[in-house]
């Protein structure tokens, strides 16, 4: 195919409980009137797709909250939708997120016959006191099913994993990934546990009756995270994310190299083409709140805006940098042929001196060391020009 690619994440809001460590655009609530739900985010996805013209689609991703909440009906109807705008790549890669508890384990066959072909497992934990303390409603057993089940129906399937836990040791760290790579597909995503503003954990850390763990241990346990996923075969080609060759996820490599992207649902942010630029959308958080914008003008929009060639180099490298590869020069280029002017050269000498980043003609990207230290990196490597 010739046309240009295009991906697509539809946010879906709703949760049955909310986690005490999240701070997404999730919430909680009794009874939500699927088929309005349906029909929004289909009119929402015409809107955007009316504006980006012919495209080659090449992944869905269906995030949130739970999507895995969503009747199979609904997941059918956005995807026949998103491929009657935009012809789907032959190696469109379609995931949903989902919580692993039996009842919406069950709902698997229906997803995958409504065309999704790959399912991240949100388990979290491979032990059941912490899963408690993390709020998570599905105990190990039931993500073991799920994870059994996921394998059955599913091409590809993820499992997220958070770790540096209050408490965590190395040594059952260890014990617990070595078994969750035992259960994996060809991909895991481990998050380090981080205390954000707002959440239930972030005010319980200021009352003082949970205490994160400390930087170096959490650093070690960074570490030991990526000897033990080499050892088993999966890469680290992202700062949290491992996969077995082949196994990346497609759909979150369109973020991190910077591609265009539709985003809809309540919250959900998106990058649209807009000639040798990016239009930056955002939509309504408030579920209610969107959906009465959707059904009163086709869309829940709230914020747009044409990002400056320095805004789009920033955006490339904050995200870019995540990955193993790194950021090649010529993508820089092609966003602002005058990119040089983002970069402090003294800064980036000395980070090179330090051993945290690698820079030449072609690429900068960072070293297994300077991974540790990337919000660092970036706060002394980009200047923030006036446009």
């Amino acid at each position: 195919m010739t046309l240009e690619p295009i991906a697509l994440y539809v946010h879906w809001p709703f949760c049955r409980a909310k986690c005490p460590y999240c701070d997404f655009n999730s919430h909680v609530r009794p009874v939500v009137d699927q088929e309005r739900w349906r029909r929004a985010l289909i009119a929402e996805l015409d809107h955007f797709a009316a504006e980006v013209g012919p495209r080659r689609l090449t992944s869905i991703f269906f995030g949130g909250g739970t999507p895995s909440l969503m009747p199979a009906s609904t997941v059918a109807a956005v995807i026949d939708r998103a491929v009657r705008h935009f012809p789907a790549d032959p190696e469109i890669e379609i995931t949903l997120e989902a919580n692993p508890t039996s009842v919406e384990a069950e709902r698997f066959r229906g997803y995958r016959a409504a065309g999704v072909n790959r399912v991240s497992l949100g388990v979290q934990a491979l032990d059941d006191p912490a899963l408690r303390a993390l709020g998570r409603e599905h105990d190990v057993a039931e993500a073991l099913e799920a994870l059994e089940l996921a394998a059955a129906t599913f091409p590809r399937f993820s499992l997220d994993l958070i770790y540096a836990r209050p408490g965590q040791t190395a040594a059952a760290w260890e014990i617990e990934l070595g078994r969750a790579l035992t259960l994996a597909g060809d991909h895991l995503s481990l998050y380090q546990l981080t205390i954000e503003p707002g959440t239930v954990f972030h005010a319980r850390a200021r009352a003082g009756t949970l205490k994160p763990m400390p930087d170096q241990r959490q650093a070690r346990l960074f570490e030991l995270t990526r000897a033990l996923t080499s050892a088993a075969g999966f890469d680290a080609y992202e700062i949290s994310n491992h996969a077995r060759p082949g196994g990346e996820c497609r759909h979150n490599l369109t973020y991190w190299r910077y591609a265009p992207y539709i985003g809809i649902g309540p919250g959900a942010f998106g990058r649209l083409p807009g000639g040798a630029g990016r239009l930056g959308t955002a939509t309504r958080r408030q579920p209610e709140a969107w959906l009465e914008a959707v059904e009163g003008q086709g869309h829940g929009e709230l914020d747009r805006e044409r990002l400056s060639r320095s805004e789009l180099v920033i955006e490339a490298l904050l995200t870019g940098l995540r990955l193993a590869e790194g950021v090649p020069t010529v993508r820089l280029a092609a966003l602002d042929p005058d990119w040089r002017r983002i970069i402090d050269e003294r800064a980036l000498w000395h980070l090179v001196q330090a051993g945290w980043l690698e820079a030449d003609p072609s690429c900068l990207r960072l070293t297994d060391r300077g991974r540790l230290y990337l919000d660092a990196v970036l706060r002394d490597l980009v200047l923030v020009p006036a446009g």
